[in-house]
C-alpha cells in the first residue's frame, strides 16, 4: 500500500515524499481511511508507530478541502496532548505535512508566557495543539473560541487519564460542538478509555495494530547488574565506548537527573537534563541541543518518555528502572523506531530486582542479563516473587507526595510541568497530578498492582 492509494491530497503527498515517507505504517493504513470517511475513531498504537501522521494527514486533507467564508479564521481542529514536548512535536509534524496547504496552526502550553499564544489566537488559526491546563487558562480569559471546532483529537489519551486530566477534558468537551468528528489515540483500550469514549464519541470505529505493552522487535534489551553505588561509573564506562553516540538516559527523580548531569559534565561529557522543574525554555533548549548533536547525552525523567521524537536514536539507558513496568515500554519506545535497530540498556541494582521481574512479565520475555567486567554486583539480582524493590516505593503514599508546584486549580503558566489540566478536587493543596507531567498516574490502578506509589520524577 502507498500513501497515494489512501486518497490523500496531492499537496500532502508531495510533502510526504520530500520527508522520505515511502509507505504508510500499519496504524496509518488502518486509521487514515476511517478518518477520511468521517467516522469517529478509537486507535490503539504504541510509540514509534507513526500515529501522529495517522491523524494529522487526514485532518489536513479534510480542512484543506473545506472552504470557509469567515473573515477571521476560526479554530476548526483541536488536538490535545498530555505534555509540552508532545504538543511541540505534533505541531512540528503538522508544519512538515502541511507545508503545501494553506492552513495555519499554533501550539499552546504552560511554562511560557501567554503573549505569543494570544497573538496567534487573535490572528486566527485553523488548528490548535494544546495541553489541557493552558487551554483552560485561555478559556477562562476568553481568548480562545472552540465553538467552530469540527475535529477533536485526543492524543495519548491513556496518559492524559493517568495524569489526572479527566476533569479538564470534560470541561473542554463541554466547550466544543457536539456535532464533530472525534479521534482518540491511546496505547491501549483500557476500561477507562472505553468509558471515556462512551461519553463523548458517536459509534466510534476501532483499529488496533499492536497488542498492549509491546515493543519494537528491532530493539535489543540488555540488563547489566551493578551495585547502586557503582552505577554512575558503569554509565561512564558504557558511554566511553562511543563518545559520539546520542544516548537518552532515564533517571527516576528530578534531583537524580540533575546530579547525574553534573557527574557526566565533570567527566567531560556534554549532557543536559529535562524534567518538570526545568523551565520550558530550558527544556526546549536541551531537546534542541540533543537533536542537533550539541550535547550527546540527555538525562530525562518519565515526562520525556512520550514526548521525544528523534530519528534513529541508537540507545536508551535506564539508569534507574521505572516504578511502573508500563513506563519501561514508553521509555524504550524512543529507540528502534520506524524499523531501525535500537538498544535498551538497564543498569539494575539488587534492590530493583522486583521491578526488573515485573518488566520481564509485562514483556513476556527473558531479558538478557550480562555482567560487565569490573562492575560485578556484590549481591546478585533476584527475579523470584520475593525480589526486593527500591525503598522509595514504600516511603509515602501518593496523597502525601509533592507533585505539582503550583496551587491546585492554577493554570499551566503557574505550574512546573506541562501546563496540563486541573487536578481532581480530592487532591490536597500543592499536590496536583497535572502540575508537572510527572509523579502522576492512575494511583488507584497502581496501588492495586503493587501498593503505594512514589514520587517518580
Amino acid at each position: 500500500m502507498s500513501f497515494d492509494s489512501l486518497g490523500l491530497a496531492p499537496a500532502l503527498l508531495r510533502a510526504l515524499s520530500e520527508a522520505g515517507y515511502e509507505k504508510p505504517t500499519p496504524i496509518q493504513a488502518a486509521a487514515i481511511p476511517e478518518v477520511l470517511a468521517g467516522h469517529d475513531l478509537m486507535a490503539a498504537a504504541q510509540t514509534g508507530t507513526g500515529k501522529t501522521a495517522a491523524f494529522s494527514l487526514p485532518l489536513l486533507h479534510r480542512l484543506a478541502g473545506e472552504v470557509r467564508g469567515e473573515s477571521r479564521r476560526p479554530i476548526r481542529a483541536l488536538i490535545l496532548t498530555p505534555t509540552r514536548e508532545l504538543a511541540a512535536q505534533v505541531q512540528e509534524n503538522l508544519r512538515d505535512y502541511g507545508k503545501y496547504v494553506r492552513l495555519s496552526s499554533t501550539v499552546i502550553f504552560g511554562g511560557v508566557g501567554m503573549g505569543n499564544q494570544l497573538q496567534a489566537l487573535r490572528r486566527g488559526v485553523d488548528i490548535v495543539v494544546a495541553t489541557p491546563g493552558r487551554l483552560i487558562d485561555h478559556m477562562q480569559q476568553r481568548s480562545v473560541d472552540l465553538s467552530k471546532v469540527d475535529v477533536l483529537v485526543l492524543d495519548e489519551a491513556d496518559r492524559m487519564l493517568d495524569m489526572g486530566f479527566l476533569p479538564a477534558l470534560k470541561r473542554i468537551l463541554a466547550a466544543v460542538p457536539r456535532q464533530r468528528q472525534t479521534l482518540l489515540f491511546s496505547a491501549t483500550f483500557a476500561p477507562e478509555i472505553k468509558a471515556l469514549a462512551q461519553q463523548f464519541m458517536r459509534e466510534p470505529r476501532e483499529v488496533s495494530t499492536t497488542p498492549a505493552n509491546t515493543v519494537a522487535n528491532t530493539v535489543t534489551h540488555v540488563v547489566h547488574p551493578v551495585d547502586a553505588a557503582n552505577k554512575r561509573e558503569l554509565l561512564l564506562h558504557i558511554l566511553a565506548q562511543d563518545s559520539r553516540r546520542q544516548t537518552l538516559v532515564f533517571s527516576r527523580t528530578k534531583h537524580g537527573a540533575d546530579k547525574l548531569v553534573r557527574h557526566l559534565e565533570q567527566a567531560g561529557i556534554r549532557a543536559a537534563a529535562i524534567h518538570g522543574n526545568k523551565s520550558q525554555n530550558a527544556r526546549t533548549r536541551a531537546l534542541s541541543d540533543f537533536k542537533t548533536g550539541r550535547i550527546t547525552v540527555l538525562v530525562a525523567t518519565d515526562i520525556a518518555a512520550r514526548g521525544i521524537d528523534i530519528d534513529q536514536l541508537p540507545v536508551v539507558i535506564n539508569f534507574d528502572l521505572p516504578m511502573v513496568a508500563e513506563d519501561y515500554v514508553h521509555r524504550i519506545g524512543r529507540t528502534g523506531r520506524a524499523g531501525a535497530e535500537g538498544q535498551a540498556i538497564s543498569l539494575v541494582s539488587h534492590d530493583e530486582s522486583g521491578l526488573l521481574r515485573d518488566i520481564g512479565r509485562l514483556l513476556k520475555t527473558d531479558l538478557s542479563i550480562r555482567n560487565v567486567e569490573g562492575y560485578e554486583p556484590s549481591t546478585p539480582l533476584r527475579l523470584d516473587a520475593g525480589a526486593p524493590r527500591p525503598k522509595q516505593q514504600q516511603r509515602q503514599p501518593r496523597s502525601q507526595q509533592g507533585g505539582g508546584q503550583g496551587r491546585p486549580g492554577a493554570g499551566g503558566s503557574r505550574q512546573g510541568g506541562n501546563g496540563g489540566g486541573r487536578p481532581p478536587s480530592h487532591r490536597p493543596h500543592g499536590h496536583s497530578a497535572a502540575g508537572t507531567g510527572e509523579n502522576t498516574g492512575s494511583h488507584k490502578r497502581r496501588r492495586q498492582r503493587r501498593g503505594p506509589a512514589t514520587n517518580k520524577a
